[in-house]
């Protein structure tokens, strides 16, 4: 069977297809990967001894791809087709139906969303109905998301599968290498973790506003901000104007997200939108104190004030008094810590997210 991808740089999705892959029943699915850029999923799967290929391009709805397409999934002999996010689904979709094969569409988020011009949100409106349109199944990683597609269009039928996380590898009570040493970062200080893409959604720029602002009264915090993004050189340049590139490590992104986390206090994800965060997940499974913003899926894996605490997205002020409070309350970070975790553990494993999709994937394959 075929897990396709847009991008081999590791993200919400592309975490999900890595765990996905590598738990699914080898003795019915002998999964095989698309992805049309190169990254260190790519590198990632080849370690695991997963088949991985890249056919590149950086468009959608790419016509100039779609033979090479077509002729990787006859040569594969595949017989099942996963997509994962809209960019990959458009550059998918005319092969499968030429070969006349089962689709299976994953929404991580859609492609429309708040703040895009009302004429582009049209036009990806319009493409998501047509991909949706066109195949056996879709799944939508929360419940936001698929009252969205219900909004959106009529006639919308998805089932939701919400992601989870490998605890195995998230897990809290193992030993791991303190970062905070390579980063020059004392045992003292209160440190503030964004792992993420620096991109418009993820809202790197307001992460560093609000910092600034509750850095200001106190002055036992730290921000490491671990990730790559056309937004990244914007936001260095805005830690050194607003006078606190001292107070702000920014590194690439790193491939050992647990020990990064195990040594933070807080983490942050100030996101505009989002399907259903694995990076949210992930911290709460490693029994960190999680901040986020209140859109979409994230408030339907974080309670507010019971395993993280969620602020109104854009709201720089408010972000910054929740940081500044929890710095100021150890205690309350570790309530809100052990909730997480105990929240993942009972409600989001990767297994259980696995063999659901697995569900899935019978059902097709036998109607």
């Amino acid at each position: 069977m075929l897990q396709t991808i847009r991008q081999g740089k590791i993200g919400g999705g592309e975490t999900h297809v890595l765990d996905l892959v590598t738990t699914l029943d080898r003795t019915k699915y002998d999964p095989v990967v698309l992805s049309f850029t190169d990254g260190p999923m790519i590198t990632a799967l080849q370690r695991l001894g997963i088949p991985v290929h890249v056919i590149a391009s950086e468009k959608a709805f790419d016509i100039s791809v779609w033979k090479k397409v077509k002729e990787f999934i006859r040569d594969e002999h595949i017989d099942l087709i996963h997509m994962h996010g809209t960019r990959a689904s458009t550059n998918i979709l005319w092969p499968a139906s030429r070969l006349r094969l089962p689709v299976i569409y994953t929404i991580h988020g859609w492609s429309f969303h708040e703040g895009l011009h009302p004429l582009m949100k049209r036009a990806r409106i319009a493409a998501e109905k047509f991909i949706t349109r066109r195949t056996k199944a879709n799944i939508c990683v929360s419940e936001s998301n698929r009252q969205t597609g219900i909004n959106a269009f009529s006639e919308f039928d998805a089932v939701v599968i919400r992601n989870g996380v490998n605890l195995c590898k998230f897990d809290r009570s193992k030993e791991f290498e303190n970062v905070r040493k390579s980063y020059d970062i004392s045992e003292s200080q209160v440190v503030i973790g964004y792992l993420a893409r620096m991109t418009l959604q993820k809202a790197p720029l307001n992460m560093i506003r609000a910092f600034a602002m509750a850095a200001k009264e106190a002055p036992e915090l730290m921000l490491l901000m671990i990730g790559d993004g056309e937004l990244k050189e914007e936001a260095i340049r805005l830690a050194k104007e607003l006078g606190v590139e001292d107070r702000i490590v920014f590194d690439k992104f790193r491939q050992d997200v647990p020990v990064v986390l195990q040594s933070v206090d807080i983490y942050c994800l100030p996101s505009l939108w989002e399907g259903f965060p694995i990076g949210v997940l992930e911290a709460m499974a490693m029994g960190k104190a999680v901040v986020a913003s209140d859109v979409d899926g994230t408030r339907e894996a974080v309670k507010n004030e019971e395993n993280g605490v969620l602020v109104t997205a854009n709201d720089i002020a408010a972000l910054a008094g929740t940081l500044l409070r929890l710095a100021k309350d150890p205690f309350l970070r570790q309530q809100l810590g052990n909730n997480a975790h105990e929240a993942i553990k009972a409600n989001y494993s990767v297994d259980k997210m696995t063999r659901q999709i697995e569900d899935v994937y019978q059902k097709v394959q036998t109607t």
